[in-house]
């Protein structure tokens, strides 16, 4: 579904759409999704910035960083997004772009698309690092053995520490 300019000159726009999984590109993201993602906005023009608020839900499957299991992660997320044109980026010359404007993002066009939105909020409600558990031991980096599945006898790596007299007082 597109949110138009044309549309949003008459009126605010509501929307909902349901995406399956496999609809949306992640573009290359290390999880997939497992549930339907539900999206809602509405969407009004202010100037020559669209704004858009609205919530989303959906459920996701990732790896852990450290056991290599397998991690549910459930996504909901309330969102208040404003875009501008994307020709009032200065092209020729590097600007700074003061602090207050660092959650504005662009759209080129006659619109936005409400994949693209949801798309990227899903990308943004993933964690940094993906833990199946506070407690989760990874795995041996010796054998490689799942450490919270089983344990192994084997001996912890000898390295050479820049740490390792702080270790022994």
């Amino acid at each position: 579904m597109r949110i138009s300019l044309a549309e949003l000159e008459l009126h605010r726009v509501t929307a909902s759409e349901s995406y399956a999984p496999g609809a949306l590109d992640f573009h290359g993201a290390e999880f997939r999704q497992t549930a339907p993602l539900n999206i809602k906005v509405n969407a009004e023009l202010l100037g020559t910035e669209i704004r858009i608020q609205g919530n989303l839900e959906t459920r996701l499957e990732a790896s852990c960083d450290r056991c290599l299991g397998g991690v549910e992660i459930p996504v909901r997320s309330d969102f208040d997004l404003y875009y501008r044109p994307v020709r009032t980026i200065a092209k020729e010359e590097e600007i700074e772009i003061p602090e207050d404007e660092m959650e504005v993002g662009f759209y080129s066009g006659d619109g936005i698309e409400l994949a693209d939105v949801a798309t990227e909020q899903v990308i943004l409600s993933v964690p940094m690092k993906v833990v199946c558990g506070p407690q989760c031991r990874g795995l041996c980096p010796v054998c490689g053995a799942n450490r919270n599945l089983e344990s192994c006898n084997c001996a912890p790596p000898q390295q050479d520490s820049p740490f390792a007299s702080l270790k022994k007082q």
